[in-house]
């Protein structure tokens, strides 16, 4: 039995939103390695003392690293049952890290909240991948 006979058809939405969730990450990295030069913030130092932009610019990829793993989670487990609804989640929560690092990169940290939007995504892959629990366990 291969991969492909047991994944749902619609599953390579999925595979691309996981593809485009990569360029996001390395968009947010090299936007934190570009801001370490401009403030001459050295490696291994984490934040700032002096630089609260650097720092707004740091905890933009560091939050969104924070949740990744999580949405990487749910995201899966959603698109193997609803994998056109979950891609369709997914690009929503990774499109709003966009907006999310956009807003923190004006040093003022209110502004990430124009990514808020995501959790339209993610709350949506957290339902579905309950809904499928529930389905694997018999309750409905």
């Amino acid at each position: 039995m291969e991969v492909l006979d047991v994944l749902p058809a619609n599953f390579g939405y999925a595979i691309f939103t996981y593809i485009y969730s990569f360029f996001m990450l390395c968009y947010l990295a090299l936007k934190v390695g570009a801001a370490r030069k401009k403030y001459n913030v050295k490696y291994p130092t984490m934040y700032s003392d002096k630089e609260d932009v650097f720092n707004c610019i740091q905890r933009a990829h560091q939050n969104t690293l924070e949740v990744y793993p999580q949405w990487l989670v749910f995201q899966t487990i959603a698109a193997l049952v609803y994998p056109t609804v979950a891609s369709v989640l997914g690009v929503i929560w990774v499109t709003s890290r966009f907006s999310y690092a956009w807003g923190y990169y004006t040093g003022n940290p209110v502004k990430r909240m124009n990514g808020s939007y995501g959790y339209i995504g993610l709350f949506g892959v957290i339902f579905l991948s309950i809904s499928v629990a529930l389905q694997l366990l018999g309750v409905f």
